[in-house]
């Protein structure tokens, strides 16, 4: 079994989407039952795979590697290291307890339960995917889903909303497939691991009549555009607050805990190992981007009044400490700065898809009693809603990044792996942490806090313990990760110190 596990987590998600479809439409809850019992079906098998992981040993493990278009050298590859189990626990965790806070979920909820397992089989392989070609089948199999969830069971702006998210990330996307088809040609594979191991310092084929040199600049800049929208890094953020803001609230979870990692894993695994040299000569104007996505996400953030908005900014803010991290490793590449910069990166990226799903869910929990997310018509909730108060006081700390949460490890490593690299970015993305806790004490302030809005007197009840049961593994990981993150930083430390 254990040779066909990567397999199976890959492939049971989208088995099961099709098993939903024999199930009447009418019989939600079953479909939802299903659709839940489905998805932790992979979450076992990756927790099985996590106890097998040997972090000891350099390289991918559990890899499978069969033939897929020869003619062309591309495969059929899986496998995983250090960075990348790491976020198949996440993506493994999350699409259970998204399908969970999927209650709110009234029309058509086959047609949303087989769509979201779909996306999680296309999350999953961009993880796993260690062939170029399979990588991008996987990439655009997550992102087709999410338009559909978004746009169909989206808010009154899901049109433009959803219209935006394709166009910015397909626009991104069709520069990495031109990408990857010059690499796969000009080098005869597509495949990663060889790619890595002669790509950067082999001269490809020459193609189209271009120099090695600009088929290599063209390649680097076609996956920094691609991988940056997807983070996304500022000024390509735009469409980010749009589609948090009109995804339903399941659709939200996983758009912020997951598919904004896809950027952030695509820098990781293959910017930095494919193109070191481009990589380090643009790493101080990247640094400078992350900087910049750091103080007005967060100044974005705290300028909002609609309270899923903020939140969707917020992931502009966190984000842009992984991309620091990223511009750290490229420039120091090979020194312990840029361990621990990419400790800190992939840490965060794990963090923030716990703090973050669990920040929009709670907005989905108070927005379906309440049917308005103004945070003016809030104000004194934690009067009447204690229970919902004191879990959104314990979120929004680990988004914050109090000491205690996983949210501050994260954090303190990024910063302190570009310090000796970028002293002036970094100091200027401290700007962005104070302003970070400028909005989340804004939030809380306005919802939970000052005189009692009495129109809400009465009308609004507790968080169930249904909801609650959806919050607890988040709170548990966020508090685990800020107490003993070694259980995840040995793994990823491993890795980072082979590879970077």
């Amino acid at each position: 079994m254990l040779d066909y596990l990567l397999t199976l987590i890959l492939f049971v998600p989208s088995a099961a989407s099709l098993l939903l479809a024999f199930i009447p439409s009418d019989r939600r809850n079953l479909l939802r039952f299903t659709a839940f019992a489905a998805s932790l079906i992979p979450f076992v098998l990756t927790i099985t795979l996590w106890l097998r992981f040997d972090p000891g040993l350099q390289g991918y493990q559990f890899v499978v590697n069969e033939p897929w278009y020869p003619a062309i050298g591309s495969s059929y590859h899986l496998g995983v290291d250090g960075l990348s189990l790491p976020m198949v626990l996440l993506t493994t965790l999350l699409t259970p307890l998204a399908i969970l806070a999927a209650g709110s979920i009234k029309d058509h909820p086959k047609a949303f339960f087989m769509l979201f397992l779909f996306l999680e089989t296309g999350m999953l392989g961009v993880f796993l995917s260690l062939d170029l070609l399979l990588f991008f089948v996987f990439w655009e199999i997550g992102l087709v889903p999410m338009y559909f969830i978004i746009n169909q069971w989206g808010g009154a702006n899901r049109n433009y909303a959803s219209l935006k998210f394709i166009l910015y990330t397909m626009a991104g996307s069709l520069g990495l497939l031109l990408a990857i088809q010059m690499m796969g040609v000009a080098s005869g594979t597509f495949d990663i691991v060889k790619l890595t191991a002669l790509w950067p310092d082999t001269a490809p084929l020459p193609l189209f009549g271009l120099e090695p040199a600009a088929i290599k600049a063209i390649a680097f800049w076609a996956f920094v555009i691609a991988f940056a929208i997807k983070v996304p890094v500022w000024p390509f953020h735009t469409w980010l607050p749009d589609a948090h803001t009109e995804a339903p609230t399941p659709g939200s979870m996983i758009l912020a805990g997951v598919l904004l990692k896809l950027g952030g894993y695509g820098f990781l695994r293959l910017v930095l190992p494919l193109f070191p040299a481009e990589s380090k000569q643009f790493a101080g104007w990247l640094a400078m981007l992350a900087a910049a996505s750091i103080i007005f996400g967060a100044l974005g953030a705290f300028g909002q009044n609609d309270f899923k908005r903020l939140v969707a900014y917020s992931s502009v803010n966190h984000m842009g400490f992984v991309i620091l991290g990223v511009a750290a490793a490229a420039w120091a590449s090979g020194t312990t700065s840029s361990v621990i910069a990419i400790n800190g990166a992939v840490m965060q990226m794990f963090n923030h898809g716990l703090s973050a799903a669990g920040m929009f869910y709670m907005v989905g929990v108070l927005y379906e009693r309440a049917h308005t997310r103004d945070l003016t018509k809030f104000g004194g909730l934690f009067a009447i809603l204690p229970v919902y108060g004191g879990i959104l006081l314990f979120t929004a700390m680990g988004s914050l990044g109090l000491p205690g949460l996983g949210g501050f490890i994260s954090e303190f490593l990024v910063v302190r792996g570009a310090w000796a690299v970028f002293p002036l970015a970094t100091a200027m993305s401290m700007i962005g942490l104070f302003f970070t806790g400028a909005y989340i004490l804004k939030a809380l302030r306005m919802v939970l806090h000052g005189p009692l809005n009495e129109d809400w007197f009465g009308k609004l009840t507790d968080i169930r313990p249904a909801e609650v049961a959806v919050m607890v593994p988040l709170m548990v990981l966020m508090l685990v990760n800020g107490l003993w993150p070694a259980w995840l930083l040995d793994m990823i430390n491993k890795m980072a110190a082979v590879i970077f």
